[in-house]
């Protein structure tokens, strides 16, 4: 149902996972940070990290889901290579 909209909106599995490679690279970065600032704001900073840190399985899946929304759908070539209706 939410997958079907997401898919018809132009929404593909690779920009999820994209964006999941992105939020695992945002993870690290925010734990790098992490241990720049100083002892006040650490925890902060590291909570932050690890709640930034759950964000890529849960994009991956979603682009999963959405890949199988495309096989059902016919494959994103079946789009490509029709042709338009008169």
């Amino acid at each position: 149902m939410l997958t079907g909209h997401l898919y018809r909106t132009g929404l593909r599995a690779w920009h999820l996972q994209l964006a999941s490679f992105g939020s695992i690279g945002l993870c690290i970065g925010l734990w790098i940070r992490a241990k720049t600032v100083d002892q006040d704001e650490r925890g902060n900073a590291e909570r932050r990290a690890l709640f930034v840190g759950l964000w890529p399985p849960m994009i991956w899946l979603i682009g999963e889901t959405l890949e199988r929304e495309a096989e059902k759908n016919g494959g994103w070539w079946r789009s490509v290579t029709a042709k338009p209706r008169h």
